[in-house]
């Protein structure tokens, strides 16, 4: 009852929040909540223990194809919004093969080099792909005499979706599937055992997660109007990596914590472009150091702290 309180609480402070923002933070407001499906995706993934580098190119894949329906089909927002995240699933199921018959290193450099393969594809085929310039004049979405050009209602419709993906996901880790993906990380040998097919775990993983992030790539392109190879580079990975190790993988919400935290330490090194590396490389190394649990074990870990102080001081 508690939680469903709070959840529902933060649901109206976000709903008020654009209204006391200025407008280029009503941009950011809409791209950090399309990054908390990214990143909540992800997590979906890394729970059989499998942690891939193709995550930010199947993000690509929904984009490229709700920018090729809209633009060259006519087709409407709301049929090429699904439409992307099955574009991104299916190409997940067709990799699943090639990809999980291997395992953690060289799995992740397996889902590099194929995410590469695929982002070489969009810049060497100019047509339909755009190239390196990628897609542009990409459409908003249209719906009764509401102008989704502007970003409190955009942002609305992020909202929506975005808060009805994440229910998704949680249901789906809460459930059968869920804890069976948590048995496939931590106790693979025994679910195997008891007649369980981890290959089909780990790719029904991959495949749900990249539907996801299929959807949030169209919500993205469907703002910014433009689509191109560039956004969904190594370097835009990376930071979904660190996200989620920031933030911490144990719990539902601690890749959310971490999404948030560092895309407003992201917003606030914007006339510092130079050292934002530097930044989040040493960001990393401090949690890696001295909380490799990720945020989400701050609370634990101050708490024992000041117990720890309060024993010592009697």
């Amino acid at each position: 009852m508690r939680t469903t309180i709070l959840i529902a609480g933060l649901l109206i402070g976000l709903a008020i929040l654009p209204h006391f923002l200025k407008y280029h933070q009503q941009d950011f407001l809409i791209f950090l909540t399309i990054n908390i499906l990214v990143v909540v995706s992800y997590r979906l993934v890394t729970l059989t223990g499998e942690w891939s580098l193709i995550h930010a190119v199947m993000m690509g894949v929904g984009a490229y194809t709700s920018a090729l329906l809209s633009k060259n089909f006519d087709i409407s927002f709301w049929i090429t919004l699904p439409l992307a995240g099955v574009a991104a699933g299916t190409m997940a199921a067709l990799l699943s093969y090639p990809l999980f018959r291997m395992t953690q290193f060289y799995f992740l450099i397996g889902s590099f080099a194929t995410g590469e393969a695929i982002r070489l594809c969009w810049i060497q085929f100019i047509k339909p792909f755009g190239g390196t310039g990628g897609i542009s004049a990409i459409p908003s979405p249209e719906l009764l005499d509401i102008d989704f050009l502007e970003p409190i209602p955009y942002f609305y419709l992020v909202l929506i979706i975005v808060t009805v993906c994440v229910f998704l996901l949680y249901r789906i880790e809460k459930s059968r599937i869920g804890l069976t993906l948590h048995a496939v990380h931590w106790k693979a040998v025994l679910a195997e055992s008891v007649g369980i097919n981890t290959w089909n775990y780990r790719a029904l993983a991959f495949v749900i997660g990249s539907l996801f992030v299929g959807i949030a790539g169209a919500l993205k392109v469907h703002y910014i109007g433009t689509v191109a190879p560039k956004q969904f580079d190594i370097g835009f990975m990376v930071f979904i990596l660190i996200w989620v190790i920031v933030g911490g993988y144990r719990t539902f919400y601690g890749a959310m914590l971490g999404a948030v935290a560092l895309s407003v330490l992201d917003e606030t090194l914007r006339g510092v472009d130079q050292l934002r590396p530097a930044i989040y490389g040493f960001t990393l190394i401090l949690f890696i150091l001295y909380l490799s649990g990720g945020l989400e074990q701050l609370p634990q870990k101050l708490r024992r702290i000041f117990w720890v102080g309060k024993q010592g001081n009697v």
